[in-house]
């Protein structure tokens, strides 16, 4: 095999050298789920080999250590060894794919690298791979992300000097290197009132207690009988007793389905995801895991059954369906918890900074329509259901009347509150001071209502 470089992959590859010859030695390089971010590495790492330079790849999973370990040896055909608990060393080989929590404990005793490659970069912020990045000061960092932003909604600006971005989700489903979606929100969500934010994201336990309350979970399977029986489905929990639950729901309709979470064994998880892609498993359960980097392209469907604040999380899921596959038209995503209105629909336009993410609306625009007959998502804009061709109602414009009093008020009050100026004065109402609004300060504004409750 050889490794074969899309145009955006080799000017991604391109900026980075540019960035490295004028001297920037922390480079974060951001592409979407799906673009082929491992190809991308095995090229700048062979690069870096030819010229006798070490190198460490950096992961925190076993499937995203199998998979670098995949391109990097059988694809790209570079001398690759292995620094993870349970996989055998080489010591000598230039290149190391390391699990950082083994890198962790074996840090004296690993040849210093020239250059470091993160993957999932935006987990550099956490205090594991801070303290690695310390141990290795004059090392060249390059950050590899689709979401790059920690989990709390900041930027990574203090651990990369310049960001490198790529091509956008859309870009590349309309160039043909990414699934077409079909978005699906078909129930109204759970109630969460009361689960409050804790480090970016919802608090798991209050999130857990009114999850338990919802009807997701029944509404997860039927929705799968009606709308894609026969998919290979991923299904991304809250909590691991209900992705345990699910997977049990399924299997009791006849439905092959297994849980997987971060404890689950390494040979499980392998043979899950083996079943997986050559169809004899229908349906994976998850929690804490196949959120980011895992590349499953059989992929059919993806059902989002956990609420979350973090836009990063919201795009690594929906991008594990997002992929290419033999056969694949496009891919369902079934939001049942409606991250959809907290985050926009996949490829929405979205402005990327070392200082973290811009959403492309306000928060208070509507962030697509729900179509009522298929419960298919639609662009704000849309007047019929891009899924399923109705007709969206006209909503007319209420207007609501309050029932009031009337009474008479001094014309001077008026006056000096500013309701009958035609325009924003240019002097203070109360004082004649110079202002650019009604008042020059709070204590004119103050005095000025004191003013107005005794009148009325």
């Amino acid at each position: 095999m050889s490794l074969v470089l899309r145009d955006y992959q080799t000017d991604l590859i391109a900026r980075t050298r540019a960035a490295l010859g004028r001297g920037v030695r922390r480079i974060l390089l951001v592409a979407p789920c799906g673009a082929g971010k491992t190809v991308m590495m095995a090229e700048m790492v062979r690069s870096a080999v030819a010229k006798g330079r070490r190198v460490h790849l950096w992961a925190h999973r076993r499937e995203l250590i199998d998979q670098a370990a995949t391109t990097f040896i059988e694809a790209a055909d570079i001398h690759t060894g292995i620094i993870a608990a349970g996989y055998p060393s080489s010591p000598l080989a230039p290149v190391q794919i390391c699990s950082v929590q083994t890198l962790a404990r074996r840090a004296d005793r690993v040849t210093v690298p020239d250059i470091i490659v993160i993957d999932e970069a935006h987990h550099q912020a956490s205090a594991t791979y801070t303290k690695l990045a310390a141990a290795y000061p004059k090392a060249i960092q390059i950050g590899v992300t689709a979401s790059p932003m920690r989990l709390d909604g900041r930027g990574l600006g203090a651990h990369f000097d310049e960001m490198i971005v790529g091509p956008s989700t859309k870009d590349l489903i309309a160039a043909g290197y990414l699934s077409p979606y079909r978005f699906f929100a078909p129930s109204l969500g759970p109630s969460l009132k009361g689960v409050h934010t804790l480090a970016g994201d919802f608090n798991r336990h209050e999130l857990s207690g009114a999850m338990e309350k919802s009807s997701v979970v029944g509404d997860a399977v039927s929705t799968y009988q009606q709308h894609c029986p026969d998919a290979r489905a991923l299904m991304f929990l809250w909590s691991v007793e209900a992705s345990e639950q699910l997977a049990e729901r399924f299997r009791f309709f006849g439905i092959p389905a297994a849980h997987i979470d971060g404890e689950t064994s390494a040979e499980v998880r392998r043979a899950s995801m083996r079943d997986f892609r050559a169809g004899i498993l229908r349906v994976i359960c998850s929690v804490e895991i196949f959120g980011e980097g895992v590349d499953l392209p059989a992929v059919d469907a993806v059902f989002l059954l956990r609420p979350t604040q973090s836009i990063g999380l919201y795009i690594q899921q929906v991008g594990r369906g997002l992929r290419l596959a033999p056969g694949k038209q496009h891919v369902r995503i079934f939001d049942h918890v409606n991250n959809w209105q907290r985050h926009g629909l996949p490829d929405d336009p979205r402005a990327w900074s070392l200082d973290g993410a811009q959403r492309s609306k306000p928060a208070s625009e509507p962030m697509g329509k729900r179509c009522p007959k298929c419960f298919g998502i639609s662009r704000p804009s849309a007047t019929v259901c891009s899924l399923c061709g109705a007709v969206f109602p006209i909503q007319p414009r209420e207007v609501t009347q309050v029932a009031g009093v009337l009474q008479e008020t001094d014309p001077d009050v008026l006056r000096l509150l500013g309701l009958n100026a035609a325009s924003a004065p240019r002097v203070c109402q109360r004082c004649g001071k110079p202002a650019v609004k009604r008042f020059c300060g709070s204590a004119c504004f103050l005095a000025a209502r004191r003013l107005w409750k005794r009148s009325a």
